[in-house]
């Protein structure tokens, strides 16, 4: 039998199509033969160089077949591996499958989404450890005297005989790369991966509140499998000891744990909270890191070197080689959606991965998405309510400041100065958020009426101070900032509007013995800016922080007890019908900043329609309470999440060619009576970055059907021809239907 076993191997692997994913705009798989040269088999989840046209592309083997439906002598072979073991587990293996097909996106281009950088560029695998050094054969036992003369070079050897070293230990004790190269030289050590300790623990816990301890012990209770917990919390009641607390749990059985943040800013703040906490390997992955430590610690991550791995919406689809919990963390937050390429909710891959993955997830928010909340009502999730902040804070007061006729400096009203200048006094901190980056959000000439409009995209350009400059916050194009009118040649230009950098420039005026601090994508683009800054923050210094809406994430700030909302009415208005919503979210997290440590805090919002509904609203009810009646609004209307949405735009360079494919979709779907078919119609903002957009809108009661006419919208649109430069995508329950 055994001389008989590899023939019949070798036959069948002659016979085998193998099926790969291929990064091309293709909502198929290609198959391919074996390849030439080789008697290796290509396993499901691997590399392999294939032919696409003219080129020769990295493609991932999704499955072997033993026959096709396509002419057996046209196929091409693969032209070699890459891999000798699948680099996908089962379950990430059927995640991005799950992807592929559910937001109708090329497969191809979902399956890179699981690889490192230097996975994706066909190299392999990076190293798990840190890389280090250690003695050869020729170096074990030498004695350090034989390098007598050079000292340096005779400590690294007397320090090798104990163990290997890590290159990082070595610089602490001051041994450098030249010491180490003069080793080198000699053959008596050579470079190495060192790995960490597998053995993980945690440190003490605070003693959990009673609400605290309920979410806990449901969480962490002996069901196995699959549950996803909604942790429905307000603003500094303690969400993420919870998440502490359940962590531990896992720790302790080997497992690892995933934890999705909103933003980078977030990441410095969350990691240092769970170093602190437990002996264990803790990872970060964002684009913020540089490919060579996100290769690392995504290596770290699929062979379970690494205990918790807090990462930012993609890290949704990293390897995970024992997963035991996953966390999202402000899981109602609009970053969680992908706006290009695979248009994706982070949070919703999370909950099908905690799925897959037979393990609990937790949803943690003090403003729940409307979502969350549905599936609650349905009982898909269960809900865990924290009602009290933690370790004594009580909630802030709330108060409407009505501006229409008074006077204000940069936005800035007598009664929010005046707040601003007791918290000061005080030596507390005061947070005032304005959504509105730049100095001002127009320029315009007196004379003539001329306004600064972008030449790519249908919204005007933004006047930016640092550094001085006209500046599109939708395409990023840039223009100098002028002298004069280019309409009438005039010198009377206004800048008209508000913007962080000139209400910062005010504020240092009036208040030029305190420090005021601009958060925004501007002054935080770096890697470290909102970490240094949270430094700052934390030695308790009388200051103003000034911000958008990156100051709304979950940001502790203890020593705050006074928050200005400058500008309410910049969110009362909103072409989208999650507009409601979203400025009840940001108005509560806003909010919810102020008196989160040992001193009351108050809230001070500004408008000049106080008697509108949803301010008045927020101020006379709880978040809790809105939403629901929301939701029910919702369902009146038939809107998502009661109803479900599915999106196909198209964007080109001629908007009647766009407007035309559409059209041309349109006339070749079956109608279904469940399916409301809208368009098309062109996109709130038509013009972007100078592509012409449109779309074609479908909505249902029925998520199955809405599905269903969705994948047959997508293959009829890969199959009509297309003229010009049209390129189109779908979006399920997309984030932004305007």
């Amino acid at each position: 039998m055994t001389d008989v076993q590899p023939d019949h191997a070798t036959a069948t692997h002659a016979l085998a199509v193998y099926r790969c994913a291929v990064p091309a705009p293709l909502l198929t798989l290609l198959d391919y033969l074996p390849p030439l040269n080789s008697q290796a088999a290509p396993l499901p989840g691997t590399r392999v160089w294939v032919p696409l046209g003219r080129r020769t592309v990295i493609g991932i083997v999704i499955s072997v077949e033993s026959d096709t439906d396509l002419d057996r002598s046209k196929l091409k072979a693969i032209d070699a591996l890459l891999d000798a073991q699948s680099l996908f587990d089962s379950p990430q293996m059927a995640l991005l499958t799950w992807a592929a097909r559910y937001y109708l996106h090329p497969p191809g281009e979902v399956f890179v989404l699981g690889l490192s950088p230097r996975e994706r560029r066909g190299e392999p695998t990076a190293p798990t450890g840190k890389p280090g050094v250690k003695l050869n054969a020729r170096g074990i036992g030498l004695p350090a005297g034989a390098l007598s003369r050079a000292k340096k070079q005779a400590l690294l050897l007397t320090a090798l005989q104990h163990r290997p070293h890590s290159l990082e230990e070595l610089a602490d004790q001051g041994l450098s790369r030249a010491v180490i190269r003069a080793l080198a030289a000699k053959d008596l050590i050579e470079y190495c991966d060192i790995k960490g300790d597998h053995r993980w623990a945690s440190r003490d816990h605070l003693d959990p509140t009673e609400e605290q301890q309920r979410a806990i012990t449901t969480i962490n209770s002996k069901e196995s499998g699959f549950v996803c917990h909604l942790l429905e919390g307000i603003t500094g009641s303690g969400k993420t000891e919870v998440y502490l607390q359940c962590a531990a749990q896992v720790i302790e059985r080997e497992q690892q744990v995933l934890i999705l943040l909103p933003e980078i800013g977030l990441t410095p703040q969350m990691l240092g909270r769970f170093q602190s906490r437990f002996d264990a390997p803790v990872i970060m992955l964002h684009s913020g890191l540089a490919d060579s430590e996100r290769d690392r610690h995504w290596a770290m991550a699929r062979e379970g070197a690494a205990a918790i791995i807090l990462g930012t919406r993609s890290a949704v689809f990293a390897p995970c080689a024992r997963l035991g919990m996953i966390v999202v963390d402000e899981e109602h937050d609009h970053s969680f959606n992908q706006q290009d390429g695979l248009r994706y909710s982070a949070r919703d891959v999370a909950v099908k991965r905690a799925q897959l993955s037979g393990c609990p997830i937790i949803l943690g928010s003090a403003t729940p998405s409307l979502e969350s909340l549905r599936n609650v009502e349905e009982n898909r999730y269960r809900l865990l309510t924290l009602s009290e902040r933690a370790g004594g804070a009580s909630v802030p007061s709330k108060k409407v400041v009505d501006i229409r006729g008074l006077a204000l400096e940069a936005g800035l009203s007598q009664p929010l100065l005046s707040a601003v200048h007791s918290t000061l006094s005080a030596e507390k901190q005061v947070l005032l958020f304005l959504n509105r980056r730049g100095f001002a959000p127009t320029l315009l000439c007196h004379d003539c009426g001329w306004l600064s409009t972008c030449d790519h995209c249908d919204a005007r350009l933004a006047v930016h101070r640092k550094p001085t400059e006209l500046r599109c916050h939708h395409c990023n194009s840039k223009k100098f900032l002028p002298r004069s009118c280019p309409g009438c040649r005039g010198s009377r230009l206004i800048s008209t509007g508000l913007g962080t950098e000139q209400t910062e420039l005010t504020l240092q005026r009036l208040f030029p013995t305190f420090p005021v601090f601009r958060v925004d994508s501007d002054s935080m683009s770096s890697r470290h800016a909102m970490d240094n800054l949270s430094q700052q923050l934390d030695t308790g210094e009388p200051c103003i922080i000034l911000g958008t809406q990156m100051l709304t994430k979950g940001h502790h700030f203890p020593a705050v007890t006074t928050v200005g909302v400058i500008d309410a009415d910049g969110l009362l208005f909103s072409p989208d019908f999650r507009g409601e919503e979203r400025l009840l979210q940001l108005l509560t997290q806003v909010g919810g900043r102020a008196g989160r440590g040992h001193h009351a805090g108050e809230v001070i919002i500004q408008t000049h329609y106080p008697d509108h509904p949803l301010i008045q609203a927020v101020m006379n009810q709880d978040y809790g309470v809105l939403a629901r009646d929301l939701l029910n609004e919702r369902r009146r209307r038939g809107l998502p999440p009661a109803g479900a949405m599915a999106m196909l735009r198209c964007d080109s360079t001629d908007f009647n060619q766009g407007l035309a494919f559409l059209s041309a979709i349109k006339a070749q779907l079956s109608r279904d009576s469940a399916i409301v078919l809208i368009g098309p119609i062109p996109a709130a903002m038509a013009r972007r970055a100078g592509r012409y957009r449109a779309q074609l809108l479908l909505l249902s009661s029925d998520r199955r059907a809405l599905h269903h006419a969705a994948t047959q919208m997508a293959w009829v649109a890969d199959g009509v021809k297309k003229t010009g430069d049209i390129k189109w995508f779908m979006d399920i329950d997309p984030a932004d239907s305007a």
